[in-house]
């Protein structure tokens, strides 16, 4: 695998979970589109925070040796930030359309 290879993987695992939410949680949901887009940005947020930490796809590849723990952390982090920007997306327009 490469790089931009378990990049791609990334990506993919958070518009995976954030569209998974959105289709088991319907008060969640901005439709397919709009829960891709969001899973897109939540899972490049959350990875770039995290990759900080040794959990980039080039640390996980460390020269040519793959590393599958870190792998797993990776997509699990990812997952996590497609969801999480989902449900932060729907707080703030919440917020927004408040009559506070």
């Amino acid at each position: 695998m490469t790089g931009t290879l378990i990049s791609l993987l990334s990506i993919l695992t958070g518009i995976i979970a954030a569209n998974l939410l959105g289709y088991l949680k319907k008060k969640y949901s901005f439709g397919v589109i709009g829960n891709t887009l969001i899973g897109v940005f939540g899972s490049i947020l959350l990875i770039k925070s995290f990759g900080r930490l040794g959990f980039d796809p080039w640390s996980i590849m460390n020269n040519g040796d793959f590393d599958g723990f870190q792998l797993a952390i990776n997509l699990l982090v990812s997952a996590i930030g497609g969801a999480f920007g989902l449900v932060f997306a729907k707080w703030l327009i919440n917020k927004l359309n408040s009559k506070d």
